[in-house]
């Protein structure tokens, strides 16, 4: 059937992703962003997905929410935690130079923990600030250094006071989010748990389906766009 034809094409150009060519050649380029084979191989089955592959994928999220019937995101890339968590809001605030955060309706804050990814998610309409984390660890501390850093942005930026206690912070228990059943797949989960809320979808995928997600992204980096 065609379908089976198209399946098996972009199966093959997966699988020709992985293993055909060098290290350093670039496969997709956009957002300022080169992803070269090296960085997509780190998609294949058990691989620590990087910087270049997260941020590549923050930056096909944000591409899709301008469009008609998704809420306006605006993503952070992967070293914005760290720098905000050494240096406060002083140390970040060029980083939103000609932007003003709080026109999004939800804010993706990838977290990079030494060898663990997780993801904070602001929610300008709701005011939630939520941390998904698929290991189930506590991330109070972290929404709180996210909401100091609103009330600075707000006050700096647009010269607003935000209330804090109109603001509810949650860390995501192991019962509301699915978890990781190894040792490599936190990026994978991370870059799905943004997939799925940046639709304003339940969050109903399970560990099973990483192999899958895996490969799906390749395709979508590649040819820079979500399927």
């Amino acid at each position: 059937s065609p379908l089976n034809a198209l399946l098996q094409a972009m199966e093959s150009e997966i699988s020709a992703a992985f293993d055909s060519g060098e290290p350093d050649d670039i496969l997709s380029r956009a957002f300022k962003l080169s992803v070269t084979r090296e960085d997509i191989c780190t998609l294949q089955p058990l691989g620590w997905l990087n910087d270049r592959i997260m941020n590549f994928y923050m930056g096909l999220l944000v591409e899709r929410s301008k469009k008609e019937g998704y809420p306006a995101v605006y993503a952070f890339n992967t070293f914005f935690y760290s720098k905000l968590s050494s240096a406060s809001h002083k140390g970040v605030k060029k980083w939103t130079k000609g932007v003003d955060i709080f026109e999004h309706d939800v804010i993706l804050v990838p977290v990079h923990l030494r060898t663990h990814w997780t993801l904070l998610v602001v929610d300008l309409r709701e005011k939630t600030i939520k941390y998904f984390d698929s290991l189930g660890q506590k991330g109070d501390h972290i929404c709180k250094t996210v909401l100091k850093y609103l009330e600075e942005e707000s006050r700096e930026k647009r010269n607003i006071e935000l209330t804090a206690s109109e603001w509810t912070l949650h860390s995501m228990g192991t019962e509301e989010i699915p978890q990781q059943n190894n040792g490599s797949d936190c990026g994978v989960f991370v870059c799905k748990f943004a997939d799925f809320i940046s639709r304003d979808k339940p969050i109903i995928f399970t560990p099973e389906h990483m192999p899958y997600f895996r490969r799906k992204m390749v395709w979508e980096i590649i040819h820079q766009q979500l399927l």
